[in-house]
């Protein structure tokens, strides 16, 4: 299984960001990496991040809309990004759950529009802090695979990444075997909910990852990739982080 490299830039980013893509896409370029690489920057940046990379890197962006077109004042449809040349969209990220208020029923909704686009999605799941320390977080992680990702996910149209919310922006990572045991619970998790097709859909681990703990973590059992934050802002630390996958 080939790991997945994904940069979430959020909400980040201006045109003055583009240099930046440009060198990753002229490393990565020169020397090939073991990993799959995706940049998701925002929505702003997208059709210029797809020109800039000239095809060297996939772009993705960070979230759609269930529909395909509609009065609905803001928001992208999945129909929308394909046009602007992205291949894949994040959806389901705990900052839009908490924030905008994201069921897991509205985030299966816009896998299957990311799948009605010819575009791979990326199935945000993980606890929050409370729910760790409650005991709860194996029940919320499983309740959320079986109600965010639509029966026939698929390998190729599909990727999950577990983030524990307490971790993301903190500098805080769970312990490598809490990493082991959740991924292999996602793992049984996709296969009662998908079948066989489960058992090969990639699962990334996201929450500061930095190339300081890249190596490790992408080493883990389970992990077959990573959805990096900040880290990925710096094209110099994300490289680092894409030169840390092990050798298939």
């Amino acid at each position: 299984m080939r790991p997945l490299i994904a940069g979430n830039w959020k909400m980040n980013g201006t045109g003055q960001s583009l240099p930046g893509i440009a060198a990753l896409a002229e490393n990565l370029a020169s020397e090939p990496p073991r990993a799959d690489v995706l940049i998701c920057p925002p929505f702003t940046l997208l059709s210029r991040a797809v020109a800039t990379v000239e095809g060297r890197i996939p772009v993705g962006a960070q979230d759609c809309h269930e529909r395909i077109s509609g009065a609905f004042t803001g928001d992208i449809s999945a129909e929308m990004l394909r046009d602007a040349g992205a291949v894949s969209v994040i959806v389901g990220h705990s900052e839009r759950r908490r924030y905008h208020h994201e069921t897991d029923a509205m985030v299966a909704a816009k896998a299957e529009a990311a799948w009605r686009a010819g575009l791979m999605a990326i199935i945000c799941i993980g606890e929050t802090e409370a729910e760790r320390e409650a005991g709860h977080a194996e029940k919320v992680v499983h309740g959320q695979i079986m109600a965010s990702v639509p029966r026939g996910a698929q390998p190729a149209t599909t990727a999950i990444a577990y983030e524990p919310v307490w971790a993301i922006g903190t500098g805080r990572i769970p312990e490598s075997d809490e990493i082991v045991a959740m991924h292999t619970l996602i793992r049984d998790s996709l296969e009662s909910r998908c079948g066989a097709e489960g058992g090969s859909i990639r699962i990334l681990y996201g929450g500061s990852v930095n190339p300081a703990n890249a190596l490790e973590i992408l080493a883990l059992p389970n992990v077959s990739g990573a959805l990096v934050g900040g880290a990925s802002l710096r094209a110099e630390d994300f490289l680092a982080i894409i030169r840390s996958a092990p050798k298939g």
